[in-house]
């Protein structure tokens, strides 16, 4: 049976007690729910206090990047093992802001995950097509190509410890969305491409879905039967939204 979950993104927002506030009413509103599994990925500043916070939870935490090397001279970057002392249990990687605005490529996106599984954090591995792509007719292939770079590194039997998130980067901040349709026919397509490799892991990988994900269209995604959960941004920040995605899942 394959998990559902629910991550939330913070990315580059949030301060000491706004996060205090926030994961406090998440906490309180998400507590005895235990069917779905619930995460915030926050900024690497925050682990600390965001560990404090949800010790003995429901919640679990984790870090937005991890840097490809395990030590060195590698100024401003954050190892797997560092993330290991404030007990994260997964990190994102290849997430479409980190390809497009930081020039990560599918090779050095590879070499990520594949660091978060030595450590033994559990990667959430970000594909997607931007709207040129889409427009272009190129969408299968560019999943193709970043999936294969993860799976010619580090085997297709390390997604049994990996979440693969789908995030179409036209939709991502801007208001628009994949429909439900739209969306499970990506979802499908991952999932038929591992199974080709081997099915019995396609059959347990959770896909999660990660564009524009809002309280009014959850249920609607989460409908569909290779859609596993949320990757959620924006609706990530605010309480009640990120609950009502949760709850949508739950259900």
């Amino acid at each position: 049976m394959r998990r559902k979950m629910v991550a939330g993104n913070w990315k580059m927002h949030g301060n000491l007690l706004e996060n205090k506030q926030l994961l406090n009413a998440i906490v309180t509103s998400l507590n005895g729910l235990q069917e779905v599994s619930f995460l915030v990925c926050v900024p690497y500043l925050y682990l600390p206090s965001v560990q404090d916070t949800l010790q003995n939870t429901n919640i679990a935490w984790g870090a937005q990047n991890v840097s490809q090397y395990e030590k060195g001279p590698y100024t401003g970057e954050i190892s797997a093992l560092m993330l290991n002392d404030f007990e994260c249990r997964y990190v994102i990687v290849g997430h479409s802001e980190r390809r497009t605005l930081f020039g990560e490529d599918s090779q050095t996106v590879a070499e990520k995950y594949q660091a978060a599984q030595r450590a033994g954090i559990t990667p959430i591995l970000c594909v997607g097509e931007t709207l040129a792509q889409r427009e272009a007719g190129t969408t299968e292939q560019v999943i193709e190509e970043q999936l294969a770079a993860v799976i010619k590194l580090a085997g297709v039997e390390s997604l049994v410890n990996a979440i693969i998130a789908y995030e179409p980067v036209w939709a991502i901040g801007t208001g628009k969305t994949a429909s439900p349709e739209q969306a499970q026919d990506i979802h499908s397509f991952i999932r038929e491409g591992i199974a080709n490799k081997n099915a019995n892991i396609a059959k347990g990988l959770t896909i999660l879905y990660g564009g524009s994900v809002k309280e009014n269209n959850a249920s609607e995604l989460f409908d569909m039967p290779d859609i596993d959960g949320g990757l959620i941004g924006g609706a990530s920040l605010v309480a009640v939204d990120f609950v009502a995605i949760c709850r949508a899942l739950h259900q």
